[in-house]
């Protein structure tokens, strides 16, 4: 489900799909690392002013689906303009300061994005680039990120599929909003 806040600033209603708290899990792949699968967890909240602020958390996990170790953290601003042009400026721990330019799709929710301005700082790898396309899915936040570096050509590297995060908070709202008439059997609901 959609929603969107009665304070969100007007000009991010077209990226209100991605506002709330997200997780879950994806693939990591690049040459000179490790292939592993990843845990993450996502968020995109507002305070009314015209951009979404942005925080990615990713952890390695073993193979039965523990924590072993952080992966990667990002953090950022989105902003969209009245043509559904997105602009992302973004930050990572590896060292490396990123502006992103794309577009909000057409009738539906989903943002392709590549680099315009890369800056590493000298203890950062090497790195010259990348592209992301995030989506909604069937009410999942589906993203995959594909980067280069002077050896490597663009290519994907990670990718995932996220769940949103529903707070009891979120729950009791949506109860209050059912209407007076529902079942209370939950089986008369489905027939």
């Amino acid at each position: 489900m959609i929603e969107i806040p009665s304070d969100l600033h007007k000009d991010l209603v077209p990226l209100a799909f991605l506002l709330g708290s997200w997780t879950g899990a994806g693939v990591h792949d690049f040459p000179g690392a490790e292939k592993c699968n990843f845990g993450q967890e996502v968020s995109f909240s507002h305070d009314g002013r015209d951009f979404l602020e942005y925080h990615s958390r990713t952890w390695v996990l073993d193979s039965e689906g523990n924590k072993v170790k952080p992966l990667e953290t990002e953090t950022g601003y989105w902003r969209i303009d009245s043509d559904r042009k997105v602009e992302v400026v973004m930050v990572r721990d590896d060292g490396v300061v990123e502006v992103w330019y794309g577009e909000l799709a057409d009738k539906k929710p989903q943002i392709d994005l590549a680099t315009d301005a890369v800056a590493c700082t000298a203890a950062s790898g090497p790195y010259s680039g990348g592209k992301r396309l995030y989506g909604y899915v069937k009410s999942d936040l589906m993203w995959v990120g594909e980067k280069q570096t002077p050896e490597v050509p663009l290519r994907p590297y990670m990718s995932a599929q996220l769940k949103k995060v529903v707070s009891p908070e979120d729950v009791e709202r949506w109860a209050k909003a059912l209407p007076d008439d529902m079942p209370d059997d939950g089986i008369a609901f489905f027939k």
